[in-house]
C-alpha cells in the first residue's frame, strides 16, 4: 500500500524492528563499551566469532551521545534473542535507529518538562534484572553476557541505558502527545489509497459476556484492614521499610519489584479513590487502609515534586471463599438458564445483573482493548479468550466459564459471539475505526518526522569511518 514515501516506509520499518527489541529487554547496547573476541558480530546477515579482542571505536556521535561500532552488534544480538529476524536489515539502517534514539535522547535533556527519576529507573532496573534472571536462571550468567566485571558493574551500565530509553520514550510521547485526528482527514486519508491497494483485514468476531464475581464476606475484609493498619503500625512506630513491605505483600503485580512505586499526576490514569488520597497526604505521611475497586491500599507518599508525587503503595485483597465461588456459578447458570428460556436478553441481563462495569452499561458488548473497537481479529486475539468463544456457534451462551481478572480475582462469566465478520477489503463505512488508527498513525509519523529533521539541524551530528557513506532515512549528513 502505497500511503507513505519509500523513506516513511523505511522508517516505520525500522521503527516496528526496534519496538520488539525493547519490548523483550528495554535494553540497548552501552556506548561506552570495549567487547571481547568472543561477542558476535551480524555481517551480511551471518553471525562471525572474533578470533581476538576487538577495541570499540565511536562511529557516531549525537549530541551528549556516541554509537560505536559495537552497539551495531548489540542490536542485532537483541534481535535474535528476541525472536526478530535481522535478515536483510543492513547495518546503516540499525545505525540510523540508533541515532535516532539517540536525538530523542539529547532533546529530552535540554527539556526542562521532562524529569527522569533516579528512583523510577531503579525501579524499572530491579523489575527488568528480575526477569532476566528467571529465563536465564542466573544473575550471573545476565553479567556475563554483558561483559561486566560483576553485577555492580552491570547494574550501573544497565541503569544508564534504561535512563536513555526512558529519555527517549519521553521525548516521544511529548511529540505525538495531543496529535489528534478529524473524521474529514479519515476520509480524506482513505479516499488517497487506490481501490488495488486497499488493505485485507481478516476474519473478526464481537463478542458479549456477562460477569458475575464472588461476594466477599465483611469477616474477609477486615482481616486485609487490619493487617495493612498493622503494616502502617510497623512503618511509622518500629522503622520498618514501607519498600521492603510492598515488595513482601502487594498483591499489585504492575508494582510489587519495585516497592510499590509509583509517580502520578492528576491526569494519571488512577482509579479516583487513589488520587483522592495520594493528593491529600504529606510527604513522609502514611494512609489509613482505603478501598478501591482493586482491593484495599495504603500509601507512603515519599516526594512532592510540583504537580507531581512520588509514591508508594501497597495493595491487598480479600480472599474469596470456596462457597462464595460456588454460590457465583450458581448465579451465572441462573442467568444463562433465563436467557435461553427467553425471559430476557442477553443485553438486557447484562446490564442489569453483569459485575463488570466496563461492558454493563453498552449490553456487555467486550471492546477490543488494543483498539478500543468491538471487533477481535482472531489472528490476534488473546489465545485464552479464542479458545473460550471460537467453538461457539453465533449466539450461543457458554456454560459458565471460571476466569480470572486483571487483578487475579475469580470470577465467573458468560460469553456470545454476536457476529462474525469474514476476511475482507477494507471497507470506509464498516472498518472506521481500523482506518482511524492507520491515518492517526500516518499523522503522527509526519509530526516525527518534522521534529527529527528541525532537531537534526541544530544538534551536533558526526559520522565517522565508512558509515559516512550510507543511505540513511534522515538527513544526518546535514546535506
Amino acid at each position: 500500500m502505497r500511503l507513505k514515501t519509500k523513506n516513511m516506509k523505511c522508517f516505520n520499518r525500522i521503527a516496528a524492528l526496534f519496538i520488539a527489541i525493547v519490548a523483550m529487554i528495554g535494553v540497548g547496547a552501552n556506548a561506552q563499551e570495549i567487547l571481547p573476541e568472543t561477542a558476535p558480530r551480524v555481517v551480511k546477515d551471518t553471525v562471525k566469532k572474533f578470533s581476538r579482542q576487538k577495541i570499540d571505536g565511536i562511529i557516531a556521535t549525537v549530541g551528549d551521545y556516541i554509537i560505536l561500532d559495537s552497539d551495531i552488534d548489540m542490536a542485532y544480538i537483541e534481535m535474535a534473542a528476541g525472536g526478530a529476524s535481522a535478515t536483510n536489515i543492513p547495518r546503516c539502517e540499525v545505525l540510523g535507529k540508533l541515532m535516532e534514539d539517540k536525538l530523542y535522547a539529547h532533546q529530552a535533556l535540554q527539556d526542562s518538562t521532562i524529569v527522569v527519576n533516579d528512583a523510577e529507573i531503579n525501579g524499572m532496573m530491579d523489575e527488568k534484572i528480575a526477569m532476566m534472571v528467571e529465563q536465564i536462571g542466573d544473575i550471573k550468567k545476565v553479567v556475563k553476557y554483558y561483559n561486566k566485571k560483576n553485577e555492580e558493574e552491570f547494574r550501573s551500565f544497565f541503569f544508564e541505558v534504561l535512563k536513555m530509553n526512558k529519555l527517549t520514550s519521553e521525548m516521544q510521547n511529548k511529540v505525538v502527545d495531543g496529535i489528534e485526528i478529524t473524521p474529514e482527514e479519515v476520509r480524506t486519508f482513505f479516499n488517497k489509497i487506490p481501490k488495488a491497494e486497499l488493505p485485507n483485514f481478516g476474519a473478526e468476531m464481537e463478542v458479549s459476556l456477562i460477569v458475575v464475581e464472588p461476594k466477599v464476606s465483611e469477616e474477609e475484609k477486615q482481616k486485609v484492614i487490619n493487617r495493612l493498619k498493622e503494616i502502617r503500625r510497623e512503618c511509622l512506630e518500629e522503622g520498618a521499610s514501607f519498600t521492603t513491605k510492598a515488595v513482601i505483600y502487594t498483591q499489585d503485580r504492575g508494582s510489587s519489584s519495585s516497592g510499590g512505586y509509583y509517580k502520578i499526576n492528576r491526569k494519571t490514569q488512577f482509579v479516583k479513590e487513589f488520587k483522592d488520597v495520594a493528593f491529600s497526604l504529606n510527604e513522609g505521611e502514611i494512609s489509613e487502609p482505603f478501598e478501591t475497586e482493586f482491593g484495599y491500599h495504603i500509601i507512603y507518599l515519599e516526594k512532592i515534586r510540583g504537580q507531581e508525587l512520588e509514591l508508594r503503595h501497597i495493595l491487598m485483597t480479600p480472599k474469596i471463599t470456596d462457597a462464595s465461588l460456588k454460590e457465583a456459578k450458581e448465579k451465572a447458570t441462573l442467568i444463562r438458564k433465563r436467557i435461553m428460556d427467553k425471559e430476557i436478553t442477553f443485553a438486557d441481563a447484562a446490564r442489569s445483573m453483569s459485575d463488570d462495569k466496563n461492558t454493563r452499561a453498552n449490553g456487555g458488548v467486550f471492546l477490543n482493548p488494543r483498539t478500543l473497537d468491538s471487533r477481535f481479529e482472531l489472528t490476534k486475539m488473546d489465545p485464552a479468550l479464542y479458545s473460550q468463544v471460537s467453538n461457539l456457534k453465533d449466539n450461543e451462551i457458554s456454560p459458565p466459564i471460571l476466569d480470572e481478572d486483571e487483578r487475579g480475582q475469580k470470577r465467573y462469566k458468560l460469553l456470545v459471539v454476536t457476529n462474525r465478520i469474514n476476511e475482507h477489503k477494507a471497507d470506509y463505512a464498516t472498518d472506521y475505526m481500523k482506518i482511524k488508527e492507520l491515518a492517526l498513525s500516518e499523522k503522527r509519523l509526519q509530526a516525527i518526522e518534522k521534529w527529527s529533521n528541525e532537531k537534526i539541524m541544530e544538534t551536533y551530528i558526526k559520522i565517522n569511518g565508512e558509515y559516512r557513506n550510507c543511505e540513511f532515512v534522515n538527513n544526518w549528513m546535514k546535506l
